[in-house]
């Protein structure tokens, strides 16, 4: 949104800017990163962690490192303006009103934020 667009030859079929493409691929990356994480846990647990590492870091404390660096993929293109924090927002509190009822395990207290 905020890249200049002007007759610039480097732009893509897709009409991204190169800066727009790497803010991008950035947040997917990150992305696929949480996924491996969490894909981790389910299979060894969140105190696991991998033996032949030497400083023994769970699985727990990587997801934690994960989420930060998707948490700045996603700052990134919010200070680009390619995405609207007000809307992110916006569908953060619809999820969070309309989660409860395909959840089974959770506690109210995690849905509603109230215990």
């Amino acid at each position: 949104m905020s890249d200049e667009r002007d007759n610039d030859s480097r732009l893509h079929f897709n009409g991204l800017t190169p800066r727009e493409a790497e803010r991008l691929a950035l947040l997917a990356e990150e992305c696929a990163e949480v996924i491996q994480v969490i894909m981790k846990i389910k299979r060894h647990g969140f105190e696991s962690h991998n033996p032949f590492d030497e400083d023994q870091i769970t699985n727990r404390e990587l997801l934690q490192k994960e989420l930060g660096h998707l948490d700045v993929a996603t700052t990134f293109m919010i200070r680009a303006e390619d995405i609207d924090p007000e809307k992110i927002m916006e569908a953060t509190i619809v999820k969070q009103g309309s989660i409860g009822k395909y959840l089974h395990h959770q506690p109210p207290w995690v849905t509603t934020g109230v215990k």
